[in-house]
């Protein structure tokens, strides 16, 4: 966080203080652009302030205004380089000389491409534009001119002092000058940031703190300059990797282009030379042709405007149709509608569609993404008996659900009616009065930092900083020990209606090491009582050696607590002596007042009255995981996705939550924890765990040691390594500044990726972005990052595909998401149905598309060799403009669109099916090449097949039928039958839309060619339409559909035998998995049964504290004690 020091020095009560506010944190782990030191302003004075530049409030997330829209767009669209193609292929067909088709013919389909993704993504924008103004036009109230008047956020300046109310937003980073709170305290909650919402406690400087009854805060930075946005980190144009593929593919073509018309111009040369003086009396050559090496330049480009489909402009189109279509399956699914919130999923981009299929990382965070950061009280341990379980009449165990009856709280005026319990007998017991159950309740409702609020009578809201101790407070308060109120001296309890005030004595508060806390208290009955509550593992060596066997019988309670993965501690108590505690009090102030070493000298006279403590029992605690997250777990790990938790939590609480969600479990072969404070350390402790993780990986040659001496460094991919077993790995962020350093990176990374889970704790957002990009850097996969917070903008922004989680917890998450839902359940769904779906339907599309346009394009290649390399077109001029803008478009989108090779059952039951997508096994370079070999071979096929059909032959009437018009007929039906069916053979998930885009898309070409080919048509455009009554004299021979019969089956054969041997001889993993779909669908399977995920009780689910140090110190100083007399107010509103 941010911390800020000001100097201040009083001037007359004018609101005029001087400020040179420091910024105290390390530029690295905050991220500061502008490097800033410190900074100077003066309080509500906006001259003075504007001379040093500051921004204004204004916040901007967009990419576009209406000035940049259009060239930043364009540039960004021509970083493809098939738009770049087409652009160069465009100006080329504007020369008269060399061009053989109409230059619209380019220009329209170009100019439709781009106008489509530009509207998209001006949508795109406009969406971010309104969320801006929905932010910067919320108002706040800011002193001007000594009065208080209504503003806008996005007009407040650095230096304006501004006035909040309750649960009104901050969007500023801001100075608290003073509160109407006692002691100018004030409570936030900073959901935005984080995604907690439980409560921190902040108080206002000294020198101002008494200024107002009012909460007063003096902006210190503003817009870009805050702490979201400076950890947004930057927008980045985001595409697939089978975008980057295309690019390559592309320039492969262009290249394989060259080279085919670089041979046509070769033969074009040698014909001219050979034969085609012969032609010149007939043919002669344009003035501006002087030889044949001027013809063949000439031809060369002509070919090359001829063969430009090779890569249609129309591919473009076709995909961002595609994206667009898949996008909105994402947006309609109900299965991933959130009832509660009324929220659906949402695309919020429509080019990351495909790469949903591919990931192999996902990096999440914790508070909020995982968890609901809800605290519930669910179990208990009293004197060795078992609270919590529910049992019928015949004591068999009952799973508690909605349907299971609740404990009547109705005697206690004072219940939360919110909390739930569903163990009767321990209601039994409080209202029996036993002791011990009494003073367990009395423990927890005493033994906390947690201040009560109670603006309506009976209706209470406990303050906590940690939302544990709210638990705890609040399920003491249902069960009859009701905490009300207290001052730094006294702690008011109602006690089964009885009103009973404890001297509070002393607080030793919670910290990271001494992981507990006490209370001292003096009773009504004057008796001085110390009540501890902590973790099991430090409570159980303070025990008193009497509590022997109560102590094993309540850890064995713990491990059933721990089974669950509930949050665990114990609770103690012990009667202290009056004269022992006279003189421990005494030992406690000098501790207290001491300059050197004070937190050790209070530390030592802490563990000096905790102890020979007296056993109560244990409590247990859920942390409400979000719906379904152990089993979304469970399905990622068995698609062989990895899963990195970046969050900001201690690692207690980290930790906890992995086994909690089964991102770790106790079958694991080992845990290593990486704690090093310096790279020496961190580096050994990382050979460490990959010593014991794959030891000959220390032996063998590595590759990192070879990249790190090479001269210079080319780019760099880490190999997978497979250990010997399943471990995870924790590191802190301290320790991760260390790793992230220099070569240690590489250690870092090689040790992560061989480990099941990585929790990574106490991170900076910063340092969640930089753990993302190393991943990214080093390793050639997709990552995914999710999470609810601002602090997790960056990271979200950072991987390949940010997943924002919406609801509670705010929104800017959500906001700067590529896709965004309200429960982490549904991501997989989002990856094994959408993203697998999406894949599957992009690599079948540009397969086909690839194979379809070769096929189509090559048989020019053929046929120049028949025409004297003159650049003559097979296919007629519409049939060229319509091939793949009608003729098939249809059916291709109808496969991109609609095909499933499984349904979303199974694909969500066999997480294997997502394999192939992580390796990239449908679409890659290999892939392609294989396309361009069948359509070379389809090519051949088409060209000499119809060639050798009509060679020599004639009709029924004597007359010779192998004419140019007639052969250009056979080849193209021949050719639109081939294309037909071979995408018949692909299409495995057949629907109405399907048959009618496929078999409809063939039939309407015959209906084309009658009407084009039609004698109304020809004689009202001799000039355009050409091939007079070609169709209906085709169309009757019998060698027509001799020469399609023989194309189709030539051409498909191979493909047949093609898909029935390579389950046999090359099969992969998901071959297997297809197989037993099969036989499941053919032998139904039981349905599955969901049983409440455990793991083993082996382990102790540690409980954790808040974050930092309790309000323990501000409680015994006197800062929450209500003030004896009102504030002067010289403004005069209300809240």
């Amino acid at each position: 966080m941010k911390y800020i020091k000001p100097l201040i020095s009083e001037i007359p009560w004018n609101y005029n203080w001087n400020y040179s506010a420091m910024s105290l944190l390390d530029r690295q782990s905050e991220g500061r652009q502008s490097g800033e030191q410190e900074r100077y302003l003066q309080a509500n004075n906006r001259e003075f302030n504007s001379l040093f530049g500051y921004p204004n409030n204004s916040i901007k997330t967009s990419k576009y205004n209406a000035l940049n829209f259009l060239p930043m767009n364009l540039f960004e669209q021509f970083q493809r380089l098939a738009n770049a193609y087409f652009l160069i292929l465009l100006f080329l067909q504007l020369i008269p000389q060399i061009s053989s088709l109409a230059w619209y013919t380019t220009v329209i389909p170009l100019m439709v491409v781009l106008s489509i993704t530009a509207v998209k993504d001006g949508i795109d924008d406009m969406k971010r534009h309104k969320n801006d103004n929905q932010v910067n036009n919320r108002s706040v109230l800011v002193l001007m001119n000594g009065r208080i008047v209504t503003d806008k956020w996005m007009n407040i300046q650095v230096g304006d002092i501004i006035k909040l109310e309750n649960n009104q937003l901050v969007t500023a980073d801001i100075l608290l000058l003073s509160s109407s709170e006692p002691y100018s305290l004030t409570y936030i909650e900073t959901a935005e940031l984080d995604g907690e919402t439980n409560l921190k406690v902040k108080q206002a400087i000294s020198v101002t703190s008494d200024m107002e009854d009012n909460l007063k805060l003096l902006s210190a930075f503003d817009g870009p300059d805050t702490k979201l946005m400076q950890n947004g980190g930057k927008s980045a144009f985001k595409r697939t990797q089978i975008d980057h593929l295309m690019n390559v593919l592309v320039l492969w073509i262009f290249l394989f282009l060259c080279g085919m018309c670089f041979i046509l111009a070769i033969g074009h040369y040698i014909w001219e030379n050979k034969k085609g003086y012969y032609f010149r009396d007939f043919l002669p050559w344009k003035e501006y042709v002087s030889s044949s090496v001027v013809s063949s330049v000439l031809i060369f480009w002509s070919y090359f405007i001829i063969l430009n489909t090779m890569v249609p402009i129309s591919l473009y189109v076709s995909v961002e149709i595609i994206r667009l279509g898949n996008s909105f399956y994402i947006n309609w699914d109900r299965k991933m509608f959130y009832e509660l919130k009324n929220t659906p999923a949402q695309a919020r981009t429509t080019t990351l569609n495909e790469e949903l299929g591919q990931v192999k990382y996902v990096f999440s965070d914790k508070t909020g993404t995982l968890t609901r950061n809800i605290m519930t009280f669910s179990k208990c341990s009293i004197n060795g008996k078992f609270y919590g379980d529910v049992y019928d009449k015949n004591r068999q165990k009952v799973e508690i659900s909605e349907k299971t009856e609740k404990v009547d709280f109705s005697y206690n005026r004072l219940a939360d009616p919110k909390f739930s319990f569903y163990d009767k007998t321990l209601v039994e017991a409080v209202k029996k009065g036993d002791r011990w159950v009494h003073l367990f309740f009395v423990s927890l409702s005493l033994c906390h930092t947690v201040i009560p609020e109670e603006k309506v009578e009976g209706e209470l809201v406990y303050q906590a900083q940690s939302p544990d101790e709210g638990a705890l407070v609040t399920a003491a308060r249902n069960f009859g020990f009701v905490f009300r109120s207290r001052t730094s001296e006294t702690i008011m309890i109602v006690e089964m209606g009885e009103t009973r005030i404890y001297k509070l004595l002393a607080i030793l508060d919670f910290n990271n090491v001494r992981k507990r806390m006490s209370v001292i208290v003096r009773t009504p009955e004057n008796r001085v009582m110390l009540f501890c509550k902590g973790a099991d593992t430090i409570l159980c060596q303070l025990l008193h050696p009497s509590c022997r066997s109560l102590r094993d019988v309540t850890m064995e309670h713990l491990d059933d607590f721990a089974s669950d993965g509930l949050r665990t501690l114990m609770v103690a108590y012990r009667e202290l002596d009056n004269a022992f505690f006279q003189d421990w009090s005494r030992k406690h102030s000098e501790a207290f007042l001491s300059l050197e070493d004070r937190e050790n000298k209070i530390s030592i006279v802490y563990e000096e009255i905790e102890k020979d403590l007296m056993l109560l029992g244990a409590t247990a605690i859920e942390d409400k995981l979000q719906d379904g997250v152990p089993e979304t777990i469970i399905t990622l790990s068995q698609a062989k996705i990895k899963i990195w938790v970046l969050t900001g939590d201690k690692q207690e609480t980290a930790v906890n939550i992995a086994y909690a969600c089964n991102i770790f479990d106790d079958e694991m072969d080992g845990m290593f924890i990486v704690e090093g404070e310096d790279n020496e350390t961190v580096w050994q402790e990382l050979r460490s765990a990959r010593e014991k993780m794959k030891p000959q990986s220390l032996l063998e040659s590595d590759p990192i040691d070879d990249y790190l001496t090479a001269k210079p460094r080319i780019p760099f991919k880490i190999p997978e390594e497979v250990p010997s077993g399943n471990y995870g790995l924790v590191i802190n962020g301290y320790s991760l500044a260390h790793a992230l350093e220099g070569n240690l990176e590489l250690e870092l990374l090689q040790t992560a990726c061989m480990c099941k889970g990585v929790i990574c704790c106490r991170m900076t957002p910063l340092q969640k972005a930089q753990v993302v990009e190393l991943v990214k850097r080093y390793k050639k996969v997709v990552t995914l990052a999710i999470g609810d917070g601002a602090n997790d903008v960056s990271m979200i922004k950072a991987a390949h595909i940010g997943v924002g989680i919406s609801g509670q917890e705010g929104m800017q998450a959500m906001l700067n998401s590529d896709f965004a839902f309200s429960q982490f359940c549904y991501l997989q769904r989002l990856l094994f149905v959408h993203g697998r779906w999406s894949y599957n339907r992009m690599c079948k599309f540009l397969s086909y598309f690839f194979y379809k346009n070769f096929a189509f394009t090559l048989v020019h290649f053929w046929y120049a060799f028949y025409s004297g390399f003159s650049a003559q077109t097979v296919y007629d001029t519409w049939f060229i403009t319509f091939y793949n803008l009608v003729y098939t478009s249809l059916p291709v989108l109808g496969l991109s669109l609609f095909d499933q090779d499984v349904n979303e059952t199974w694909s969500l039951r066999f997480p294997e099916l997502y394999e192939p997508g992580q390796h990239n096994l449908y679409f890659n370079k290999k892939e392609f090449v294989k396309c361009l070999v069948h359509g070379i071979y389809s090519s051949l096929v088409l060209f000499f097949i119809p060639m050798g059909t009509i060679h020599n032959s004639v009709r029924t009437d004597g007359k010779e039928i192998s004419d140019y018009q007639s052969f250009s007929t056979i080849v193209q039906t021949s050719l639109l039958c081939v294309v037909t069916m071979q995408i018949a053979l692909e299409t495995t998930y057949w629907t109405m839309i399907s048959h009618i885009f496929t078999w409809g898309s063939l039939g309407f070409y015959f209906c084309i060619l009658f009407f084009l080919y039609s004698d109304g048509l020809c004689l009202m455009f001799p000039n355009v339409f050409q091939l007079l009554g070609v169709a209906r004299n085709t169309l009757d021979w019998p060698q027509m559909w001799l020469s399609v019969v023989l194309s189709m089956v030539l051409c498909m054969l191979p493909v047949i035998g093609y898909h029935f041997l390579k389950p046999l001889f090359w099969p992969v993993s998901v071959d297997k998995v297809i197989d037993r779909i099969h036989h499941c669908m053919s032998h139904p399977l039981p349905p599955r049964i969901r049983t409440r995920l455990k793991h083993a009780g082996s382990r102790r689910s540690a409980y954790a504290f808040s974050h930092k140090q309790g309000f323990g110190a501000l409680i015994t100083s006197g800062k929450t004690l209500k003030a004896k007399f009102p504030k002067k107010n010289s403004f005069p509103f209300k809240k």
